[in-house]
Formats: structure tokens, sequence, C-alpha cells
């Protein structure tokens, strides 16, 4: 993904960041620089349209359906196999 000019640090973030880091804080004011930080991140997140979140939840689906018969059938073939090796034959 590309990046965008937003997600570059400025410098005068830069600097507020090691000024804030260089005094001494009380507990509450740490929370409350952790959720002013947490705020801007928040900013930043690009929330996808109706459209790319319904093919993502498709691809998803379909990739787990994929999966799911990828793994029946490998149960099945073991399951199988291992019945004829200690003499039962095909488990039902």
């Amino acid at each position: 993904m590309a990046r965008r000019v937003d997600d570059e640090p400025s410098e005068d973030l830069v600097a507020v960041a090691k000024s804030d880091r260089a005094q001494k804080r009380g507990p509450f004011a740490a929370i409350a620089l952790f959720l002013r930080q947490v705020m801007n991140e928040l900013k930043k997140v690009i929330v996808p349209t109706r459209k790319e979140l319904v093919s993502y939840t498709v691809v998803v689906l379909v990739f787990v359906v994929f999966m799911m018969a990828i793994v029946s059938l490998l149960d099945l073939l073991f399951g199988t196999g291992i019945g004829y090796i200690f003499g039962n034959g095909p488990t039902n």
C-alpha cells in the first residue's frame, strides 16, 4: 500500500514527543497523553467502502470454505488409511 504524506511524522510532532518524554509525568497525565495519541492515530484509519467490505468478506468466506473442504478430505483420507492399516477396514 502506498504511503501517504500524512503518515510521515512532522518535525514539530517529533519535537513535542521528545519534550514530552523528557518531562516527568504523573499517572493521569500519562493516561491523557496516551488517549490523545490513540485518537490521533484513529484519525488516520481509512474505513473501507461498502463495496470493498463486501468483496473482502466474500474472499474470506470462500477461503474458509475451501480450507474446510481440504481439511475434511484429508481427515477422510487419513481416517480410511488408518482403518486399513490397523485391519478394521473403512470406518463408518
